[in-house]
């Protein structure tokens, strides 16, 4: 255990923000992207409905939302080699992603090998937050120059935004950065906090299991299966991707929790001090990620 936490002491100690750490996420966001819009082909080659007007139903739509159309399905499906390529290029990605992440000066220090997955999806989120930011900017340009705005800017910014919103509290639960109060919390001797730290996670994972349960029937047969679109001119299955990935994250906070519970066990936690000091704190903690002396 201690020759672990010095490896891992003295990998945190590398320099964060690589080439490859702005790369790996991008690439992943690439393959997630095309894999998303290309589902219902996924489905007609895995998990067929069984209807034959669904079947139909879903196939036209395919046919319609397919970017390569004039490519041949693998293996005689739907599903042609781009497609493939993107489904099995994803995970392969993530793992590497996951294994390359470095932790910035900023971030919370006191990592498990296992908080590797929270932080390249909080690689993933920042990307896309760049992302977002330029649709959003050629959209402006677009719209007050040309006079000429995009039928898909707004919608697609609404529909990263909703996957940032969800991938953000994975990332800030692992960064203990979400909101606590405190005031009562710190008063309290040792053991009693201890109390405090279970009830929460049990409280997390009560209701975790209470939105799935109550809700994946809906989201994943209806939503997911069916392949609800939003039902404008741009048509994203926003409402086939947001809601599954909402039971998704729900459950990954969950597990995060357990896993912090776990490691900050033998930790005395910090004291909240004064907003001023915070923030003097905050900022010598950027200039240090920033390489400033």
């Amino acid at each position: 255990m201690a020759e672990e936490s010095t490896a891992m002491a003295d990998e945190s100690k590398e320099e964060s923000g690589s080439f490859i750490e702005w790369f790996l996420p991008a690439a992943f966001i690439i393959c997630a992207g095309w894999a998303i819009w290309h589902t219902p082909a996924y489905i007609l080659d895995f998990i067929p409905p069984a209807s034959q007007s669904l079947l139909d139903q879903m196939s036209a739509l395919h046919g319609r939302k397919d970017v390569t159309p004039n490519m041949a399905g693998l293996f005689g499906g739907y599903a042609d080699a781009i497609d493939w390529a993107a489904l099995v290029l994803m995970p392969i990605i993530f793992i590497f992603g996951v294994r390359t992440v470095r932790v910035a000066a900023m971030e919370f220090q006191d990592w498990r090998k296992i908080d590797r997955i929270a932080l390249f999806v909080g690689r993933i989120t920042m990307i896309l937050i760049i992302m977002m930011t330029g649709i959003m900017l050629y959209e402006v340009f677009l719209r007050y120059v040309f006079q000429a705005p995009t039928l898909w800017a707004n919608e697609l910014t609404l529909w990263i935004a909703g996957f940032v919103f969800l991938l953000s509290g994975f990332y800030a639960m692992q960064q203990r950065c979400h909101i606590r109060i405190f005031l009562l919390y710190e008063v309290c001797p040792r053991w009693l906090q201890h109390v405090f730290d279970i009830i929460s996670v049990i409280l997390i994972w009560f209701f975790a299991f209470f939105v799935v349960f109550g809700s994946y029937k809906q989201v994943f047969v209806t939503k997911f299966y069916k392949w609800e679109m939003f039902g404008t001119a741009f048509d994203p299955p926003i409402p086939a991707t947001i809601q599954p990935m909402i039971l998704i994250m729900v459950c990954l906070i969950a597990i995060q929790a357990l896993i912090n519970l776990i490691a900050d066990w033998n930790i005395e936690p910090s004291s909240h001090i004064g907003v001023d000091e915070l923030d003097e704190d905050e900022l010598e903690a950027i200039k240090r990620s920033v390489g400033e002396n």
